[in-house]
């Protein structure tokens, strides 16, 4: 560079005639003209394209096939080794694989996709799921991660489930608006199953009834990407690995997903602590910024249940998901409605509730209530012992004595007193039913009738005494003191009669 100045300042400034410049610095004449020409060395410049001998026949096969990927499954795509080892198999290429793999990447950058950036405003969240593993209970599990974030502030709230659905879903949202403090007014979604029923023109189309129900419940509006265009919510999907990366590792190891979720609902917290890049607030800061463009909490949080409508079988079990749950006998064959939320189950029969279970997310699996099928024994005495529902029901030691007793003073109606015992396990609960069994084995003879007469004893509160310092108009009035003998005498009177 310093010859580069040198030679045009001599020429141009000094006056130092061309041919003489050529003499004194060795220069070609075409050299000269060429420093005169640039203010700096232009750097090496090719005249025209490398001519390819070997690979320049087979470009347009190999980019025939790099058009013709783009329509087919991304993982499934050519990749440059295999493009060179279909030229040498189906066109007789001689070439080597290097060639091949410039030309690839060179199509590859001339076609590479380029992304207008986004603005977004103080109204906006993103919602998506991905995957994470974690250990439940000893066992590795692969759970749903929902996550959604605001990219205005940068907070980002995330929670796992045990499967992706519509359960998970909407109760995603309900804790994720409780833990922003506000609902975003617009929040961006992928093509989801979960919340588009059928897309229309690639985005977005006729969305499902129970999406409808939670944007007709908070008020917000939904918008969908294009098929297969997550870049259009960006901001949530680089944080979801984000939160996977710095959330969940190492592997969390939890006895269930409440315990699970409250530790990560913990560290989502810290995290707004955090200042993003370039930002001089916390992400907590900018948060309480951003509340005041967003709808307000509803005073009672969202349902997130599933509805199912649906019908109890002959075995008295209702299914769903491919799991099955009890009922009391007396509603089989009645239609039902089941509300499946995240952690129970509940079947209401005409607006009622008739059973309430633990959600089973195993498959195939059979939940049974044990008390729902003791009015059918009373009928059916002879399956007692053999009833699939009361397989590994475990009951104090009174139960077997009172059992023993009732067969042995009844042997033809012993047994249905037993499950009469039991029934009364509908209204009270194990503790009140197996001290009144205790009282109950201390009498003569035992009736089911009268454990639940000394039950209901029990429970009734003691009569509080009466006090008339307060009535003052009642203590003048004169009562006379009864005489018990009177109502001996009544009793006498009705013995004698015939």
């Amino acid at each position: 560079m310093h010859d580069w100045a040198e030679i045009r300042r001599r020429v141009l400034v000094e006056g130092l005639s061309k041919r003489a410049a050529c003499r004194q610095f060795d220069l070609h004449w075409s050299t000269l003209e060429k420093i005169l020409a640039c203010g700096e060395p232009p750097g090496y410049r090719r005249a025209g394209l490398r001519v390819k001998p070997k690979l320049g026949p087979f470009l347009d096969t190999i980019h025939q096939i790099l058009q013709t990927d783009r329509d087919a499954p991304p993982k499934q795509r050519h990749t440059a080794t295999r493009i060179y080892h279909r030229l040498r198999e189906e066109s007789g290429y001689r070439g080597g694989p290097s060639v091949v793999r410039d030309a690839v990447r060179a199509w590859r950058q001339r076609h590479a996709e380029v992304f207008v950036p986004i603005a977004h405003g103080p109204e906006e969240a993103q919602a998506d799921f991905g995957q994470a593993v974690c250990i439940i209970a000893g066992q590795p599990v692969k759970a749903a991660f929902f996550v959604m974030t605001l990219p205005v502030s940068g907070a980002l709230f995330c929670c796992l489930f045990p499967r992706e659905c519509t359960e998970a879903f909407l109760e995603g949202h309900v804790r994720a608006f409780a833990f922003f403090g506000g609902v975003p007014r617009r929040i961006s979604y992928d093509n989801t199953r979960i919340a588009v029923l059928r897309i229309i023109q690639r985005r977005g189309g006729v969305m499902t009834e129970a999406f409808e129900r939670l944007k007709s419940y908070y008020l917000f509006d939904s918008h969908f990407c294009l098929v297969r265009r997550p870049n259009e919510k960006g901001h949530v999907e680089n944080l979801v690995g984000y939160a996977r990366r710095n959330f969940l590792v190492p592997v969390p190891v939890a006895d269930d997903f409440r315990s699970l979720n409250d530790i990560v609902i913990s560290r989502c917290e810290e995290d707004l602590e955090r200042c993003a890049y370039g930002q001089a607030a916390t992400n907590a800061e900018r948060l309480q910024r951003q509340l005041p463009a967003f709808l307000p909490l509803p005073p009672t949080p969202f349902d997130s249940s599933r509805v199912v409508p649906t019908r109890v079988n002959s075995l008295s079990l209702v299914r769903f998901d491919t799991n099955n749950y009890s009922v009391p006998v007396r509603r089989a064959h009645r239609r039902v409605t089941l509300r499946a939320g995240i952690e129970t189950i509940r079947i209401e029969c005409d607006g009622q509730p008739i059973a309430e279970h633990g959600r089973e997310w195993g498959r195939y699996q059979t939940v049974f209530d044990w008390v729902h099928y003791l009015r059918l024994l009373e009928r059916k005495p002879g399956a007692l012992d053999y009833a699939r529902p009361l397989k590994g029901v475990s009951l104090p030691d009174c139960f077997a004595v009172l059992r023993r007793r009732l067969e042995e003073a009844d042997p033809a109606k012993g047994t249905v007193e037993f499950i009469r015992v039991l029934s009364l396990h509908e209204d009270f609960s194990q503790e009140e039913l197996t001290r009144a069994v205790q009282a109950a084995l201390g009498l003569p003879t035992i009736k089911a009738a009268d454990i639940r007469v000394w039950l209901e004893r029990t429970r009734e509160a003691p009569c509080p005494p009466l006090c008339l310092e307060d009535r003052p108009q009642l203590k003048a009035i004169p009562v006379r003191r009864p005489d018990l003998r009177e109502y001996g005498d009544l009793l006498g009177n009705r013995e004698a009669q015939p």
